[in-house]
């Protein structure tokens, strides 16, 4: 049995992933402001937190943790004119500052864990050239950069990956795929003619999180079927 911190994991992939671990029988923290979606789930505790406004300290978590996913984002599709300097900020504060204020609370506890792994969360937005993303693709550029970062200060004690996926069938994408109009036009784009979902996302950042993946630290891993190297 091992020790998992969720930040984010009551909807969408971060839920996801929190099944598949309580599932294996393992212990989850999740931190979100909402935890309904978590009754019933064994091995998991949900902590109620705003991690834009709240701060979160060592002492409010587990004194060893073996892995640790921050999942929180946002999806600000505008013109690049209308984006105003505080759009940009509330962007990096949800999708970066969230994950420092995490990860700096939880390295004491993942230093007293063996072979303890991070996963952090970019978009396909940052390595392709996406009309309307210039907010979210310059948070998540960050979010890059932090993970290897993090992977060369952290070695070998600890390893850092980060996940990039295209559009996926989450909550948070809800207004962009709320018709099978949307999402048959959504995944037209992609060489694999669809979008992708929770689950296959929370596969690969639960085989980011095991020992199999134990030798894999600094990545950025894309899955995004198949619309950042493939052209159909």
């Amino acid at each position: 049995m091992k020790s998992y911190l969720i930040a984010g994991g009551s909807s969408g992939i971060g839920l996801a992933l929190v099944k598949k671990l309580s599932e294996a029988g393992h212990q989850i923290l999740v931190i979100s402001r909402t935890g309904g979606s978590l009754d019933g789930l064994p091995g998991v505790t949900h902590l109620p937190k705003n991690l834009v406004t709240d701060e979160l300290t060592e002492a409010e978590l587990p004194a060893s943790l073996d892995g640790v996913v921050y999942c929180p984002g946002s999806i600000n599709l505008k013109p690049f004119k209308s984006l105003k300097p505080e759009a940009f900020t509330e962007d990096f504060q949800i999708n970066v500052l969230g994950a420092v204020k995490v990860l700096q609370a939880a390295q004491k506890a993942m230093k007293a864990a063996e072979n303890p792994s991070v996963v952090l969360f970019s978009t396909v937005a940052v390595g392709q050239g996406m009309p309307f993303h210039a907010s979210i693709a310059a948070a998540k550029g960050a979010v890059e950069g932090l993970t290897r970062s993090l992977a060369a200060e952290w070695a070998p004690a600890i390893r850092v990956n980060c996940i990039a996926p295209s559009l996926t069938d989450t909550p948070l994408a809800g207004r962009l795929l709320n018709s099978d109009e949307k999402k048959e036009a959504a995944g037209a784009r992609h060489p694999l003619k669809r979008v992708g979902t929770p689950i296959e996302i929370a596969a690969l950042a639960h085989f980011l999180l095991s020992n199999e993946s134990g030798w894999i630290t600094g990545q950025v891993i894309g899955m995004d079927g198949g619309m950042s190297t493939v052209r159909s």
